[in-house]
């Protein structure tokens, strides 16, 4: 089973922001989607949750038609993880990850919820500011936060619209190892839209290349990232140089 993409398309007005696009996700992989901005990853991302309507296509996720099953029934499936939160939430860290487990309880979480959010906070290195407010944590804590309360929402499919904004480098890394192994140790499809083209070579399973709103290719990142594929969608001449049997391209020049 897995979740499904099939000839979707969405419009904006008169303008076409997706056309035709087609993708599989299965369980116990992480599929990154990269593209210049504008090409339209972040509305794809929407679209799959049905927080856009596509114009045309279908999400099938275990089989379900998506546009078919409650938001509820969605939640337990799917959960996400946006780039930005413009709005605050005036609560405590502790209580923003427990609101992930509200698809499986009906309003008093039980002692089970307790220990998943602290065993969250405890992977992601939250424990020490679990009982501070979200409001004042920096940019980069806050994403941590966000992140955690999706991955104790216990889904079977995670999407990440840029889950390494706002952090630094370390960060960057460490968010990346632990997507890449709560897929394969738990199962989860993860889908990520990322600009970091070396991250997605690094931690990838496959990779979706996305121009002018259409996939060009889509496979494993050795054979699809390719320095033509990338002159192609970024107008950037770039080196490809391996170290330590990792890919990573260097820019070499705009055209």
């Amino acid at each position: 089973m897995m979740l499904r993409v099939k000839n979707l398309s969405f419009q904006y007005g008169k303008r076409e922001i997706l056309k035709g696009i087609n993708l599989e996700l299965e369980k116990g992989q992480l599929l990154s989607v990269v593209g210049p901005n504008g090409v339209g990853k972040t509305t794809l991302l929407k679209c799959v949750l049905h927080i856009l309507q596509p114009t045309e296509g279908d999400v099938t996720v275990e089989g379900k038609d998506t546009a078919r099953i409650s938001s509820r029934e969605r939640a337990k499936h799917l959960a996400y993880v946006p780039q930005a939160y413009p709005f605050k939430f005036p609560m405590s860290v502790f209580d923003t990850v427990l609101l992930g487990r509200i698809p499986h309880i009906n309003w008093n979480p039980d002692p089970n919820d307790i220990r998943k959010v602290l065993a969250v906070l405890e992977t992601m290195g939250l424990e020490s500011v679990s009982l501070h407010d979200f409001d004042q944590l920096s940019g980069g804590q806050k994403q941590k936060v966000i992140l955690a309360r999706a991955l104790v929402q216990e889904t079977d499919y995670l999407l990440l619209d840029e889950p390494t904004n706002n952090l630094d480098l370390k960060h960057q890394l460490e968010v990346m190892e632990l997507l890449r192994l709560k897929a394969r140790e738990n199962r989860i499809g993860i889908m990520v839209a990322i600009h970091d083209l070396n991250l997605a070579c690094q931690f990838s399973d496959k990779v979706v290349m996305m121009k002018g709103g259409e996939v060009l290719c889509s496979g494993e990142p050795c054979k699809v990232m390719t320095c033509e594929n990338i002159r192609s969608i970024y107008g950037v001449e770039v080196r490809s140089v391996t170290t330590n049997g990792n890919r990573y391209f260097v820019p070499a020049k705009a055209l």
